[in-house]
């Protein structure tokens, strides 16, 4: 075998090892964008009734406003119950507190709902960029399936023709021996 036939064989995996590291590194590169994205994502300008109706939904979600609507609650119907007539303002079937119950959840509710819609539009935005991850998670692992069944095809054909040179040579040198031998004196054999 020939020292050019041989600096051949290691040009061509040099180029091949090459193309994998550039290989890598574009993928290493993209990842690097996605994960950037999903680190630093863009940031929702909300109005200020968004806000305020966020702000209402998280309040009346919780066990505070719970505690301090019944506590206001049961102040109002004791007030109303043992006060004298004369300062009572809402008196036994509380009419006043009925109407103010009345009014409060019917703001509440629609804010809360306001609240509601845009958080299941985040959930669904969320959900679509969870899908497009996994759709190109998806695609990479197919991808790199792809290139590691490339790779493979160029080795073993770089294998077999490593091979072949190496059964060459062994048939050159055994042709050789087969000279020798046979040149040499019949005394010796």
């Amino acid at each position: 075998m020939e020292t050019n036939e041989i600096q051949e064989i290691f040009e061509a995996q040099n180029a091949q090892l090459k193309r994998l590291h550039n290989i890598v590194a574009k993928t290493m590169e993209e990842e690097g964008l996605i994960v950037n994205n999903l680190k630093n994502p863009p940031q929702e300008i909300l109005s200020r009734g968004q806000k305020i109706s966020d702000k209402v939904a998280r309040f009346g979600g919780s066990w505070k406003f719970i505690i301090t609507f019944t506590a206001i609650l049961i102040v109002w119907i004791v007030f109303n119950t043992l006060a004298l007539t004369a300062f009572r303002f809402d008196p036994y079937p509380f009419i006043l507190m009925n109407l103010v119950l009345s009014c409060i959840a019917a703001l509440q509710a629609p804010i809360i709902m306001m609240s509601q819609n845009r958080q299941e539009e985040k959930d669904r935005m969320r959900a679509e960029n969870d899908y497009m991850i996994n759709l190109k998670a998806e695609l990479e692992v197919r991808s790199l399936h792809e290139k590691m069944d490339l790779l493979l095809e160029e080795q073993i054909k770089t294998l077999y023709a490593i091979q072949e040179k190496q059964f060459n040579l062994l048939n050159e040198v055994h042709n050789k021996i087969a000279i020798l031998c046979a040149n040499l004196p019949s005394e010796n054999k």
